[in-house]
């Protein structure tokens, strides 16, 4: 699905030498901060010449796609927002997507799961190796995502495996918790476990309207049943607006939440999302992320061609070195990357 942009423009057959450039001032005097401008193209070429102007001008190519033999360039204006000024190691933390099937679907979710979406396991023994080589490699952080990584049967060994190479945080919708998950979920090492379960809202109006009737309920009670069984928790709401995010922080204030245990990030335009923040590779801090198939550049698109760094998971030596790499070349590009989506 296309990316749905603010301005919209066809270039025909201009380049930057012959009048593409002038055109694209203009729309973008236009604009305001965020907002998307769309080229099409039938010029290949112009793609590299539009990469480069907008790396020198502070904006973001966000979207690359081909239409019908003709090419759309997406384009944010003016750099993406930062939330903190994180120094974080590049390999100190590691991202696992266990799975990608989910008991809801999520309206923003940036990876599409839902209960049609398939499973697409790591599996146990995979995940094995990558926490003893993970632990040779000095991952201090282990983060272990999906889809609802709680409905796979073999999820206590995962989190295990995970847990005796790094202290390890699970991304969970909370709403699992009982019967058999629930012993499951009792059998973990709680001194080496974090679960960081989503709320996104003080009421469940906007959470449940995002998520599905219900949920909000449901959630409140598996941080509650988290925490009476002597788990660490974490909060974790994805916002839309700065005035959503005041309003859950003030939630959490009157929660007695610290805020090392809060997580407040904005929707991502990526996956299901239709409205929310666009975000380009060079926007994003790198923060290695595997999937069953492959490494990507960031938890936030690890769906998404654009932020895949190497189909090949093992040795996990080799991806670590192929991230620093991209990174590298990143770097040497002089733009500030940001830190808007610091998912956990």
């Amino acid at each position: 699905m296309a990316i749905r942009a603010d301005i919209e423009f066809d270039a025909g057959g201009k380049t930057f030498a012959n009048g593409l450039l002038v055109e694209l001032i203009a729309a973008l005097a236009r604009t305001r901060p965020g907002d998307l401008i769309a080229v099409k193209g039938s010029d290949a070429a112009v793609g590299g010449d539009l990469e480069a102007w907008c790396r020198f001008t502070r904006n973001s190519l966000v979207d690359v796609s081909l239409e019908e033999g003709r090419h759309r360039w997406v384009i944010r204006c003016g750099e993406a927002p930062a939330e903190a000024d994180i120094d974080r190691p590049l390999g100190s933390r590691l991202w696992l997507y266990t799975n990608f099937d989910c008991n809801l679907r999520c309206d923003y979710c940036c990876v599409r799961s839902s209960p049609q979406a398939p499973r697409r396991a790591l599996g146990v023994e995979r995940v094995r190796r990558i926490a003893r080589e993970a632990a040779a490699l000095g991952v201090a952080e282990i983060f272990v995502t999906g889809g609802e990584p709680f409905l796979l049967d073999e999820i206590g060994e995962i989190l295990t495996a995970c847990a005796a190479a790094a202290p390890t945080t699970v991304l969970t919708n909370g709403m699992l918790f009982v019967g058999r998950r629930l012993e499951i979920l009792r059998a973990l090492p709680r001194d080496r476990i974090t679960l960081q379960i989503s709320l996104d809202s003080p009421t469940p109006a906007r959470h449940d309207h995002h998520r599905g009737a219900g949920t909000w309920v449901k959630a409140w009670k598996g941080i509650e049943r988290a925490r009476a069984e002597g788990f660490r928790v974490r909060l974790a709401a994805t916002v839309a607006t700065d005035a959503e995010a005041a309003e859950f922080s003030q939630f959490l204030d009157s929660k007695r939440i610290s805020e090392q245990d809060r997580v407040i990030r904005r929707v991502a335009l990526r996956g299901f999302a239709t409205k929310g923040v666009a975000v380009a590779r060079a926007d994003l801090v790198p923060e290695i992320t595997i999937t069953t198939d492959g490494v990507y550049w960031h938890p936030v698109g690890a769906e998404d061609a654009d932020l895949l760094l190497t189909p090949d998971i093992f040795p996990l030596a080799d991806a670590f070195t192929a991230a620093r790499r991209a990174f590298e070349r990143e770097r040497a590009h002089g733009q500030r990357l940001a830190t808007i989506f610091n998912c956990a």
